[in-house]
């Protein structure tokens, strides 16, 4: 399958929530940026293993799709290729900082970011039909392909409308279900040190990984607005 106060602890909050929590004289909350922190991480380093495909080691890939992967290779490479590029630039999309300073920087992440969640929706769609232990798990990654390219299409209308805040709302829907290489992975490895059989573990994350990701963004679209909510009504209740 995550700042500022005080509209939001974290990551993914809007640049206004910077701006207001600097007015207000509060620092971003440590908590936040170990949350970015930890989250950048994580991705970066499942962008750099999945990137080893690109060596065309059939050695590499899931052994119990070895000789799939390898006959797909095109649709693979898209998918891998452009799951690798959303991972890496998403959390770069919530930085405050760039938003405000390098509104340029922020739009050319953002471009790219969102032709790269395009790639690896439709790369992912391609691949369904040969997917492992059918029907479940490919119904799952069908399931989270298709929802991908409806929050990225999403982001990119509200933007063209100049919608800022819903903008910034899709973005962190598309980005928790890019961020689902993570959560599977981060699943299997969890698994795969219990009794439960690789099969329901792979069955049950293709579900999960991306349904845990998404309660977690809406938990957090939530907090953004209402502490956006709480904020904008403390200089009418001074006035």
């Amino acid at each position: 399958m995550t700042t500022p106060a005080p509209i939001s602890s974290s990551p993914f909050a809007p640049a206004e929530a910077n701006r207001a929590g600097r007015c207000a004289g509060k620092k971003t909350p440590r908590r936040s940026r170990n949350g970015w922190i930890c989250m950048t991480f994580l991705a970066a380093m499942t962008a750099a293993i999945a990137a080893r495909y690109f060596t065309l080691d059939p050695k590499l890939f899931l052994a119990q799709q070895r000789a799939v992967y390898v006959a797909n290779l095109v649709p693979l490479l898209f998918h891998v290729g452009g799951g690798i590029l959303a991972l890496a630039l998403g959390p770069w999309q919530f930085v405050p900082r760039i938003r405000a300073r390098h509104p340029a920087v922020h739009r050319a992440i953002g471009r790219i970011y969102l032709l790269s969640a395009l790639a690896a929706g439709i790369g992912g769609l391609l691949l369904v039909p040969k997917g492992l232990y059918w029907p479940v798990a490919p119904l799952g990654f069908a399931g989270l392909a298709i929802v991908l390219l409806h929050a990225s299409g999403m982001a990119f209308a509200t933007i063209r409308r100049r919608a800022i805040t819903e903008h910034q709302i899709w973005m962190i829907r598309s980005y928790s279900l890019i961020f689902a290489a993570v959560t599977f992975r981060l699943w299997l490895a969890v698994f795969s040190s219990t009794a439960l059989p690789f099969d329901r573990a792979y069955m049950s994350g293709a579900w999960l990984s991306w349904l845990i990701n998404l309660l977690v963004a809406q938990w957090l679209i939530v907090r953004i607005r209402s502490r956006r909510r709480a904020y904008r009504s403390v200089p009418e209740s001074g006035s």
